[in-house]
C-alpha cells in the first residue's frame, strides 16, 4: 500500500523563509514612506531657498550692485554646505552606533529648527545686517541636518530591502526630484499670481511654512519604524569615523568623485531659473516651468532607473549617463543662448533631467555597497557630503562669478562636462577596484 501522507518537511523549511520575505518586503515599503517624507522635506527646504534666491537676495542681502546681491544669496546657499561634512560625521557616526532610525530623527528635527528660523526671520529693512546673520545661521543648521540625512536614509532603505536594492534606494532620488518639482510649483504660482510687493513681503515665506507643517508628520512616521535588520544583527564599530578613514580611505575618496556629477547636475538645474532670468532676460514664469520639467523627470524616472540598475548594475547605468553628459553638456547651453525660448529651456531641462536621473538614481545603491555595514552611514554621509560641498554646493556662486569674470554664458556647460569626466573616471575605478557592476 502506497503511503500518501504528504511530505511536510519542505513546507516546514520554506514557509518561515517565505513569511520572513513577505515581512521584509512589508517593512521595505514602510521604509520607503518613512525615508521619503523626511528626505523629500529636507531637500525641499534646501532647494526652495535656491528657487527664491533672487527674492531673498533683495530682502536679506541688499546692495546697489545687481551682481553682488545674487552672489551673496548664493554664497549663503553654498556656505551651508560647509556644515554638511560635519553633519555627516556627527549624525552618520551616531547612526552607526545607535541606529539608522535614531540618526534620521535627529536630522529631521534639526532641519525643522532651521526652517523655523527662516520663516520667522526679519528682513534687512527691519533689523539691518542682523537679518543676513539669522539667515546664515539657519542655513548652517539646515546644512548640518542635511549632511546626516543622505547616509542614514540611504542605509535605512537599502538595509530594509530584501531584494531589488537599487529600486528601493532609487526612492531616495525620486523624493529629491519631488522636492524640486514642489519647489518649482511654488515658484511658478507665487511668481505668477502674486504681485512683486506681495511676493517680497510674505509670499516667499509660504513654501517654508508648508515645510514646517509637514515636518512633524515625517518625524512621527519615522519614530514608529523599526530599525534595519542588518544594523540589529551586527556588532557596531567602536570607532566608525576612524575605521572609515583608515580601513576604507580608498573607498571614501572614490565615492567623493562618484558623487560629484550627481550633485552638480542637480544644482545646475536649480541654477537654471536664475541663469534664464538674469543672463538671458527670460521671465520668471518660464524659468520655473523648466524646473518643473526637471522635477517631473527625476520624480517619476528614478524608480524605473532603479529597476534597470537591478538588472544590469548601477555602475553600468551611471557610466552611460556620464558619457551622455560629456557629449551633450556644452551643446545644450549653446542651444539656449541661441534660442532663449520656453520650448528650448523645456527641452534642455528634459535632457538634463534624463541624464541626471540616469546617473543619480543608481548612485545610492552603488555607494551603499562600497562600505561595510559597520561604517556604512559614516562612510556614505562623509563621502557624499564632501562631494556635494566641494563640487555642488558652491556651483551656483562659482557659475555666477565665472560668467561675470569671463563674460561667457557657456560656463555652466563647461563646468558640467568637466565634472562629468571626473565622475566617469571615479565610477570606472569603483568598478575595477571594488567589483561594482
Amino acid at each position: 500500500m502506497t503511503d500518501r501522507t504528504p511530505d511536510l518537511s519542505s513546507v516546514a523549511t520554506t514557509a518561515p523563509d517565505t513569511l520572513e520575505l513577505i515581512e521584509r518586503k512589508k517593512q521595505a515599503r514602510k521604509a520607503v514612506i518613512a525615508a521619503s517624507i523626511g528626505n523629500g522635506l529636507e531637500w525641499f527646504d534646501v532647494i526652495v531657498y535656491g528657487t527664491f534666491a533672487v527674492t531673498i537676495s533683495r530682502l536679506f542681502f541688499p546692495t546697489n550692485d545687481a551682481t553682488v546681491s545674487p552672489l551673496l544669496a548664493f554664497g549663503s546657499f553654498g556656505i551651508s554646505f560647509i556644515m554638511r561634512p560635519l553633519g555627516g560625521i556627527f549624525i552618520g557616526r551616531y547612526a552607526d552606533k545607535s541606529g539608522r532610525k535614531a540618526g534620521m530623527l535627529v536630522s529631521i528635527s534639526l532641519m525643522f529648527l532651521g526652517t523655523l528660523m527662516i520663516v520667522l526671520a526679519p528682513t534687512a529693512a527691519m533689523i539691518g545686517v542682523a537679518a543676513a546673520v539669522i539667515i546664515l545661521l539657519a542655513r548652517l543648521l539646515q546644512g548640518f541636518a542635511a549632511g546626516g540625512e543622505f547616509g542614514t536614509a540611504t542605509a535605512f532603505l537599502v538595509e530594509h530591502a530584501p531584494n531589488r536594492k537599487a529600486f528601493y534606494a532609487s526612492w531616495q532620488v525620486a523624493t529629491q526630484g519631488a522636492a524640486i518639482l514642489l519647489a518649482g510649483v511654488f515658484g511658478f504660482f507665487l511668481n505668477t499670481y502674486l504681485s512683486a510687493q506681495s511676493l517680497s513681503s510674505w509670499g516667499w515665506r509660504v513654501p517654508f511654512i508648508f515645510a514646517l507643517l509637514i515636518g512633524p508628520v515625517g518625524w512621527y512616521i519615522r519614530s514608529k519604524m523599526q530599525d534595519t535588520p542588518e544594523f540589529l544583527a551586527m556588532e557596531p564599530s567602536k570607532s566608525p569615523l576612524k575605521d572609515t578613514f583608515v580601513a576604507n580611505g580608498g573607498r571614501l575618496w572614490t565615492m567623493v568623485g562618484v558623487v560629484a556629477l550627481g550633485s552638480v547636475s542637480i544644482y545646475t538645474a536649480l541654477y537654471m531659473p536664475t541663469y534664464a532670468t538674469v543672463n538671458l532676460g527670460m521671465s520668471p514664469q518660464i524659468a520655473f516651468v523648466s524646473t518643473l520639467v526637471f522635477g517631473v523627470v527625476m520624480t517619476f524616472g528614478s524608480p524605473f532607473i532603479g529597476r534597470l540598475s537591478d538588472a544590469v548594475g548601477p555602475a553600468r547605468v551611471m557610466t552611460w549617463a556620464a558619457i551622455g553628459t560629456i557629449v551633450l553638456g556644452i551643446p545644450l547651453f549653446v542651444l539656449i543662448n541661441a534660442s532663449p525660448t520656453l520650448w528650448t529651456i523645456v527641452v534642455i531641462e528634459l535632457v538634463l533631467g534624463v541624464l541626471a536621473t540616469g546617473y543619480f538614481a543608481p548612485l545610492p545603491a552603488l555607494i551603499s555597497t562600497i562600505f561595510p555595514v559597520q561604517v556604512r552611514t559614516t562612510g556614505m554621509s562623509l563621502g557624499y557630503n564632501i562631494g556635494v560641498t566641494v563640487f555642488g554646493g558652491f556651483a551656483p556662486v562659482i557659475l555666477v562669478a565665472l560668467i561675470a569674470s569671463t563674460g561667457s554664458l557657456l560656463v555652466p556647460g563647461f563646468y558640467l562636462v568637466s565634472i562629468a569626466a571626473l565622475s566617469l573616471a571615479s565610477v570606472l575605478v569603483s568598478r575595477k577596484a571594488f567589483a561594482q557592476r
